[in-house]
């Protein structure tokens, strides 16, 4: 399939606008994700998009029999084991301590035997079959009607959620329906250790699942999780097994309550072990007569509280349920969302395919953060264990902007536990030989695990990242408790690094510069002055040194408690500014553009067109080496730069600069595409704008990285707000002052979005002609539309005429081969490989063309060329052919 036509695989050329899913298998509903039959071709693709999860449980999408599945996995955020991480040739400071997120014991098995014959999905005979994810009650059911191998039919309804109002609690229930004849009955409910058990029929190599992830904790030569105790009482249908991480020391324990409800006659027994905790039922079932089990399950974790004692927490949150009713858990789940869509939803009239799936990322993000109290948001969420787990800076760009202006708290906890982290940062630095605060590139309990540092902790703008997420929540909820008791010390200590990390020249020029450093592109690193580094810095300082002035001013305690805290000295903050101030942001008059970094421009470009999809991405088939040599991007670099400091760049810039960087950024990350779809948006791509956004909006749901089975790219589905609200919404906040600006699709009638600012849900209507303020909750919030101040109230709603959606421009930004350099040498494209030198020779003959008189090219040899290209270029060539 060509990249036009909605190809699976990363690809430079965003698809068209299509829909990219199967229809007769997930039909189109606006507030749920259906399958309507099961392939299991893709079992890992439909574990994740069907996973339920609140930010500290998770639960992939597999199937209640447990057998039939591509990857097992049950996942609580920041339980993890550690491990030495060996280099093959050592260096000082490099990672030491690996960290994985552990597949804790999986409580959602329920298997059930007619005629004891099991239910295995992938080969029964389903007369009817249909799985839901609801998003707004956030319950997995599913709905099938077997016909055993003896012809007898039985209905299975099942529903499994993990409730947002209630961390620690899991509800599943389990109800089957005889509809022709009597037939004996089994029901088994487990929790099983697959970490480090085995499955259902003693078989180890099934305990994950048919695609187990070389990633993942199970890999580790040790036994993982040490059994701690296990419990089993038939009279009262509880299970309860606890256990101990055998590196980090993390402490776990589940237990699950069993209620069976029929009129039919039943038995039942319970056993109990190391690694596995059962109720089984035996049940003489008549036709026409339900058998429903109803299984709770709680989880706690710690690390280092004895297992016994988060057995008790385990048995008090069951204990709760009978007391407050079953239909409660559910209608408070119900109640959470509600609550969660009247701030968050966005509203696509006219585009019922694009609006389930915009709702699908939407609940993605509630599912990784709502109750990620205390731990961070990793880029899997609790869907997987792709990634080992871990936090990036993805969380502070992508997804906290969604929380900030819909559910602070969240935003404010993630935050939170960044500082929670700053001690480890400080001691980061330190080994780094650098003063302030560091914090790792990837982690989940503040130490680096980033084995490569090239392309992982050279990337000190998650420094700059942490602080910017910081002010713009502070901004957004005017929270200056917050700041001043503890954003305030991230704050100062990612200042301090700055200051300390960059250097003057010499001081008559006046230029601070920071050498070293990795970007968010990966495919370019450890290269001097970064733009995004550069710019991000100098708004860390900037915020830092306003934000202990502010605090002088508006708390002397406070202010004179901080000064103590951290030994601030006031010479410092002037340090700060002159930083910002001086600070190096190269900018290539000849071409027009900011070069990603000091040296990009000099490199030849990638020829991505040349390139085959089958060597995509580039990573996997290329040494780094290969690729750090040319200007290649695996990610907005420059470009997401200028979505996030756009107040800093002009409009004829960010033009220039997207038309540069957007041809040779080849979307093998899945970070790229929202970026990509903002910018496009604000210069006037309007059509590319909308590819991009379709490519991102479909990342996961049509599997277009191939990887989505290792869970949910939820930095991507923070990404699909943003391309909402700030590229076709127009939403951008500098510097504190709101404003907006919008880019409606054409194909699309109107786009509704809300914002909350400063304790104010502002719900905004963009249409083609006219934009609409209303306050849904508050008093008043005030936004700059097109440069006129406008302030909505709760009694007065506000209409803007516009003028059109801003500038348009047709098809794609020209490629960069062939532009030509300040020194009169041009940029050529090239695919590496041991033929690279006649590929290269063809291109420069291109770009040769371009500055020849007509017809002069034709007639020259092979070696004439090269000898031309030689003399006319600079370049340097292999030995003449």
């Amino acid at each position: 399939m060509s990249p036009s036509d909605g190809h699976k695989g990363p690809s430079h050329v965003p698809p068209r606008v299509t829909d990219q899913l199967d229809r007769s298998r997930f039909p189109v509903d606006g507030w749920a994700l259906i399958e309507k039959n099961l392939d299991s071709e893709n079992l890992g693709l439909t574990e994740t998009l069907f996973s339920v999860g609140n930010g500290y449980l998770g639960m992939r999408g597999n199937v209640e029999e447990g057998r039939e599945s591509h990857t097992h996995g049950s996942f609580i955020n920041g339980f993890h084991e550690t491990w030495s991480i060996q280099h093959a040739e050592e260096a000082f400071g490099f990672a030491r301590v690996g960290q994985t997120i552990v597949n804790v014991p999986d409580a959602k098995v329920i298997r059930l035997y007619v005629d004891d014959e099991p239910l295995l999905v992938s080969i029964a005979d389903l007369l009817e079959y249909e799985r839901r994810l609801d998003f707004r009650s956030g319950v997995l059911s599913r709905e099938i009607l077997w016909r055993t191998p003896s012809g007898k039919r039985v209905r299975i309804s099942s529903q499994r959620m993990v409730s947002f109002a209630q961390r620690h609690l899991a509800v599943m229930t389990f109800e089957v329906t005889l509809l022709d004849d009597y037939a004996p009955v089994a029901i088994s409910s487990q929790i099983l250790n697959r970490q480090d058990g085995e499955d259902e029929y003693h078989v180890p190599s099934k305990a994950m699942g048919e695609g187990a992830d070389p990633r993942r904790a199970e890999a580790l030569g040790h036994r993982v999780l040490i059994p701690q105790s296990n419990f089993g009482s038939s009279a009262e249908g509880r299970v309860t097994l606890g256990y101990q991480c055998a590196e980090s020391g993390m402490t776990l324990a589940v237990a699950a309550d069993h209620r069976l409800e029929t009129d039919n006659d039943f038995t039942q027994r319970v056993q109990t072990g190391d690694d596995l905790a059962k109720m089984t039922y035996r049940i003489n079932a008549e036709p026409g007569k339900p058998i429903r089990l109803t299984k709770l399950v709680s989880y706690h974790t710690s690390r280092g509280v004895p297992s016994r004692e988060l057995l008790d927490r385990c048995c008090r949150t069951l204990d709760r349920v009978p007391e407050e009713g079953l239909e409660r858990q559910f209608a408070d789940q119900r109640a959470w969302l509600d609550g969660f869509w009247e701030r968050s939803d966005v509203e696509i009239a006219g585009q019922p395919e694009v609006q389930q799936a915009v709702r699908w990322n939407l609940f993605q993000i509630a599912q990784a953060a709502a109750r990620a109290e205390g731990t961070g948001i990793s880029a899997k969420g609790v869907s997987g264990s792709g990634y080992g787990g871990h936090y990036f800076w993805d969380t502070e760009v992508y997804v906290l902007p969604f929380l900030t202006y819909t559910t602070p708290r969240a935003a404010r906890n993630a935050l939170r536990f960044r500082y929670t982290l700053l001690e480890a940062a400080r001691l980061r630095a330190e080994q780094l030989a650098q003063n302030g605060a560091l914090f790792p590139w990837r982690t989940i309990n503040g130490e680096e695990a980033s084995a490569y540092y090239a392309a992982g902790t050279a990337q000190y703008h998650i420094d700059a990242d942490i602080a910017f997420a910081i002010s713009k929540y502070v901004n957004a909820t005017d929270d200056l408790d917050f700041l001043s008791r503890e954003g305030i010390d991230v704050l100062v200590g990612t200042a301090r690094m700055w200051v300390d990390l960059g250097f003057w020249r010499n001081e008559e020029d006046g230029v601070f510069h920071i050498h070293g450093v990795t970007g968010p592109d990966e495919y370019t690193t450890v290269v001097n002055d970064n733009l995004f580094t550069n710019v991000m810095a100098r708004f860390n300082l900037r915020h830092a040194a306003q934000a202990v002035r502010e605090l002088a001013v508006r708390d002397g305690i406070q202010y004179e408690q901080m000064v103590t805290r951290l030994d601030l000295d006031t010479d410092e903050i002037e340090s700060w500014d002159k930083a910002a101030d001086d600070m190096a942001i190269p900018f290539d008059e000849h071409m027009g553009v900011h070069p990603q970094d000091q040296h990009f421009l000099d490199r030849e470009v990638w020829d991505l067109e040349n390139t085959p999809l089958e060597k995509r991405p580039l990573l996997l088939h290329y040494h780094p080496l290969v690729i750090y040599r040319f200007q290649v991007l695996k990610q907005a670099d420059v470009v997401l730069a200028l979505f996030l400091q756009g107040n800093h760049f002009t409009d004829e810039q960010k033009r220039s600069d997207f038309e540069y960087y957007d041809p040779i950024t080849t979307g093998d990350s899945t970070l790229s595409a929202v970026v990509q779809s903002i910018i496009a948006a604000e210069v006037g791509y309007h059509d590319l704008a909308l590819r991009y956004f379709n490519a991102a909006l479909f990342v996961d749901l049509a599997d277009r990285h191939g990887n989505t089975t290792d869970g949910v790219h939820v930095a991507s589905t923070g990404g699909v707000w943003n391309a909402l609200v700030s590229g076709f919404g127009g939403f951008r906040d500098h510097d504190g002052e709101f404003t907006i600006d919008p880019r409606l699709p054409e194909s699309w009638e109107s786009l509704v979005y809300r914002l909350t600012i400063r304790g104010t849900r502002v719900r905004v209507t963009v249409r083609h002609d006219s934009l609409d303020l209303e306050v849904e909750d508050g008093i008043e919030a005030t936004f700059l539309v097109r440069g006129e101040s406008v302030t909505v109230t709760v009694e007065k709603p506000v209409s803007v005429v516009l003028d059109g959606q801003g500038p348009r421009l047709e098809g794609e930004p020209p490629p960069v081969p062939g532009r030509r350099r300040a020194d009169g040498t041009v940029i050529a494209a090239i695919v590496p490989g041991p033929d690279r030198l006649g590929r290269q020779a063809a291109c420069w003959a291109g770009s040769a063309a371009m500055a020849w008189p007509e017809g002069r090219v034709q007639v020259m040899t092979s070696c004439d060329f090269i000898w031309w290209c030689r003399s006319h270029s600079g370049h340097r060539f292999a030995p003449t052919v």
